[in-house]
């Protein structure tokens, strides 16, 4: 099927093409285009990212080096030219590119299903991380007074290993402001970390019948109303507090369970607040320690996503790059999985970074390439779990 095809044309042969133009009908994004198409457009930027382009400039440089090659990449029969993609980035409707996100999130989320934690419920990470952005530039992202940027708030499904969720506003909008946007489930497990102490929200979640995990502030003022004895290794201690603060207790009137838990391996004590009343403390601790996916996809995230001037300055073209790279990267989770490869989805990004004008069939090219290779050049893929 795909013999003599690039490796590109293999990974976009995953994409669902009919749904994106349907975005694109829905938003008249086609209208009175004659070359560079939203599809075309959105191949472009999926190239650069998934290649680690550094900039537009860059990558328009890398495809007129294989001009002869762009129209079986799917990038149209003519040249890109550096000042049309950045003016499509500027002007189309970003809703075409954020939409055709949530749709691959959700397919990699169907074809990745797992139960690994085995609670009944799906378990999931939220965080955010900050892209920074020059202010002179990009002057409506104002975080301080010299900085810019925006915030990318991630709702990471655990088991599947892929977003479920996200929301981007600018850099100076604070964490636990961003959780009144997450689609919460009857039943699920949120795991957050400590700018989340939100009790309002929390008590939001407890009101779905649903469960969360928050790391608690160290100034957390509770009055202890039974807690147990004899606890297993590593746990400090188990409890059932209330707060005590009007506010506080105001916001969260139930009672909450309290997990002081003790890492060895950093030398350090952290304080878990739940109300998962039902599970052990040490399944309280793993699924804090679990939180490190949601970091290796900030990783990367990061590192692919190269926001400079000339890939547009506007807000609509910030948005339309960062749906991009979360396309791409639930493309290479559903392909990782479809293709049942015995490699992490961060190792196949990482060969498909160097192979994209490559003929070699996918299965071979995985197949051929050794994986403690890929894990030396890719650094520590799991950093202190509690960092």
């Amino acid at each position: 099927m795909f013999k003599d095809k690039f490796v590109f044309s293999q990974l976009i042969a995953f994409l669902d093409r009919n749904h994106f133009n349907y975005l694109a009908r829905k938003y008249d994004g086609d209208k009175y285009v004659k070359h560079l198409t939203c599809w075309n457009q959105l191949l472009a930027l999926m190239f650069g990212q998934l290649s680690n382009r550094e900039s537009l400039r860059d990558l328009i440089v890398a495809l007129e080096a294989h001009q002869s090659k762009c129209f079986h990449l799917g990038l149209g029969r003519k040249p890109i030219a550096k000042t049309t993609l950045a003016t499509a980035n500027q002007n189309r409707d970003y809703r075409i590119f954020e939409e055709f996100a949530f749709y691959m999130m959700e397919q990699a989320r169907r074809n990745r299903a797992a139960d690994i934690f085995k609670l009944g419920g799906k378990v999931y990470a939220f965080d955010s991380t900050t892209i920074p952005l020059c202010l002179s530039v990009f002057w409506w992202a104002k975080f301080r007074k010299k900085k810019g940027g925006v915030k990318v708030h991630v709702l990471y499904d655990l088991e599947a290993q892929v977003p479920a969720f996200y929301h981007i506003t600018t850099a100076s909008v604070h964490d636990s402001k961003a959780m009144p946007e997450i689609p919460y489930e009857t039943g699920a497990y949120y795991i957050f970390d400590r700018g989340y102490n939100n009790f309002k929200e929390l008590f939001r979640i407890q009101r779905m019948e649903s469960f969360f995990v928050v790391r608690a502030k160290t100034n957390l003022q509770n009055k202890c109303v039974k807690w147990k004895r004899r606890m297993p290794k590593n746990i400090l201690s188990d409890a059932e507090i209330e707060l005590t603060v009007y506010n506080s207790r105001k916001d969260y009137p139930d009672n909450l369970r309290l997990v002081r838990y003790y890492d060895e391996k950093q030398g350090r004590e952290f304080m878990f607040l739940t109300n998962a009343m039902d599970l052990t403390a040490q399944q309280i601790a793993d699924l804090y320690k679990n939180r490190w996916q949601i970091e290796l996809f900030f990783k990367w995230l990061k590192q692919h996503l190269k926001i400079k001037k000339f890939w547009g300055t506007t807000e609509n073209a910030v948005r339309i790059q960062i749906a991009a790279a979360i396309t791409a990267y639930c493309l290479v989770a559903i392909v990782q999985h479809d293709m049942k490869l015995k490699r992490s989805t961060y190792e196949v990004l990482q060969i498909l970074s160097i192979s994209l004008m490559d003929k070699t069939p996918l299965r071979e090219l995985f197949d051929k390439t050794y994986s403690n290779d890929v894990k030396e050049q890719f650094g520590p893929l799991i950093p202190g779990l509690f960092d």
